[in-house]
């Protein structure tokens, strides 16, 4: 059966994805190297910096499994980057939250993704990029 028009331009933007998903997480990982981190581990430290969260959760909101962002969490633990307490919602699945150690890493990471997002949004159309945002965003929600 051959690709309706939508499903053509779908299958093109699956492509790209792709191709930008490798690109950004070596990206990411440039970023986070000077601090001693992954993109992984960034990824991690920014779930839970606006407050703590179940690993599950952190897995849920990454697309990941919950088995891969434990692995992590605990390196990000033993490095005396984030910590666990108490869940007052589970008596098994602790909370991650951040360590001050951590926020600082992370805060450094945050300063160099700033001064690399501007670099590569220079020249790029601000409103292309929000209807990009809003397209993938609908992928999202139809997967």
């Amino acid at each position: 059966m051959p690709l309706t028009p939508a499903a053509a331009a779908f299958s093109d933007l699956v492509v790209q994805v792709l191709r930008l998903s490798g690109l950004l997480l070596a990206a990411g990982d440039r970023l986070t190297a000077p601090s001693g981190q992954t993109s992984s581990r960034w990824q991690v430290l920014g779930c839970v910096d606006h407050g703590p969260q179940s690993v599950a959760a952190i897995a849920r909101t990454l697309g990941l499994t919950r088995q891969s962002v434990q692995r992590t969490a605990d390196l990000l633990v033993g490095d005396g980057l984030a910590a666990y307490e108490p869940n007052p919602d589970h008596r098994r699945a602790k909370l991650l939250r951040l360590t001050l150690e951590g926020q600082r890493v992370l805060s450094v990471i945050e300063e160099a993704q700033a001064t690399w997002a501007n670099r590569v949004a220079n020249g790029l159309d601000e409103a292309a990029l929000k209807d990009a945002a809003a397209v993938l965003a609908a992928v999202e929600r139809v997967l």
